[in-house]
């Protein structure tokens, strides 16, 4: 089996730091090489993988400004197709622009959704419904309009993360700062709290970061730790006390949920989209509405036995349960598919 997994190039893969479809690319390809399938990764020239590595470009074009982002997508998606039947299938982690390929190449065209950035692109999905295939990354995230070979949650390394019995005293936000993400909702769970506040994660949204974020940061209630990486990233969620995600939008998957669970953190998330396929309701974490109801939820987190937060997220997002369940839609895609092959 031939299988060409082809990657984003807004970070490189795996990523530095922020880069969740380059990290889940990165998990799958090493996963899927392991088990002794041919992978060739098409990601920029500086990734790292023990498949074998195409670039187009050399860097990533959200760690180099001197790359044009259209210019590197289209000669990194044309790379690809344009060696389609050196492969048996193509797994596409590079949302929708890629379809628009895929009924002038004969070899199938997986494409993992990781979410649907407007409605809009559904347009794209709609029109290469029956000719391509899909795979949801939680089932919250499905549409109806689509068909779906299989929900296949995101995994992550439990080699990289430690279990924490007994955690530090502070909560923790640990994601994009963005107005969807919830940074100033979780300082203010925090303040209700009377609890300290970590906060990591890559400032997406400036302007919002000025606003809403930055006044409360002083360095004795309110931290911020910058845009953490692999290496500090296990200690910050592993000695949280709970993780806040105070989300306001429908969350396709949330690395970041599944990682501090991992570690023995519950979670104390907005009921939004996948989070109830994420955490478990007074058993993992807490599943709530409002800013008022988080705070009660902070009071209750010693109810949560971490040990059950870890032994949930390695049963149902290890990246070795994704790797087997991409294998068998391959399988499928293959066996169904294989006069198609040409």
């Amino acid at each position: 089996m031939k299988i060409a997994i082809l990657s984003s190039i807004a970070w490189r893969t795996p990523p530095r730091k922020y880069g969740p479809w380059e990290q889940v690319a990165s998990y799958l390809a090493e996963g899927l090489v392991a088990r002794g399938i041919d992978v060739t990764l098409f990601a920029t020239a500086d990734s790292i993988t023990a498949g074998t590595l195409d670039a187009s470009c050399n860097t990533a074009y959200a760690e180099d400004p001197e790359v044009d982002p259209k210019v590197a997508e289209c000669l990194h998606i044309s790379n690809v197709m344009e060696k389609a039947a050196q492969f048996d299938l193509i797994h596409n982690h590079f949302d929708f622009l890629p379809l628009t390929y895929s009924k002038l190449i004969k070899t199938p065209v997986l494409t993992t959704i990781h979410g649907f950035s407007s409605e809009k692109i559904k347009q794209v999905y709609q029109k290469y419904n029956a000719h391509t295939h899909y795979v949801s990354i939680s089932n919250a995230d499905r549409d109806a309009n689509l068909d779906y070979a299989a929900t296949v949650y995101n995994g992550i390394d439990s080699g990289a993360f430690n279990f924490v019995n007994i955690p530090d005293d502070y909560l923790l936000f640990f994601g994009r700062i963005h107005p969807h993400k919830g940074a100033r909702e979780a300082i203010q769970i925090a303040k209700e709290s009377g609890r300290r506040l970590m906060i990591a994660g890559l400032i997406q949204d400036e302007g919002y970061y000025e606003r809403e974020v930055k006044p409360h940061i002083d360095f004795k209630t309110v931290f911020y730790c910058g845009n953490v990486g692999p290496e500090k990233r296990s200690a910050l969620l592993g000695m949280a006390y709970a993780m806040l995600h105070p989300i306001s939008f429908d969350e396709p998957f949330g690395l970041s949920v599944a990682e501090s669970m991992l570690c023995g953190t519950p979670v104390i998330a907005f009921n939004r989209g996948s989070m109830p396929e994420l955490i478990q309701d007074g058993k993992t974490g807490f599943l709530v509405h409002s800013v008022e109801e988080a705070v009660k939820a902070v009071g209750r987190v010693n109810s949560i036995h971490r040990k059950d937060c870890a032994e949930w997220a390695q049963s149902m997002f290890s990246k070795e349960k994704m790797v087997d369940g991409y294998l068998r839609v391959y399988e499928t895609i293959l066996g169904l598919g294989a006069n198609s092959m040409g």
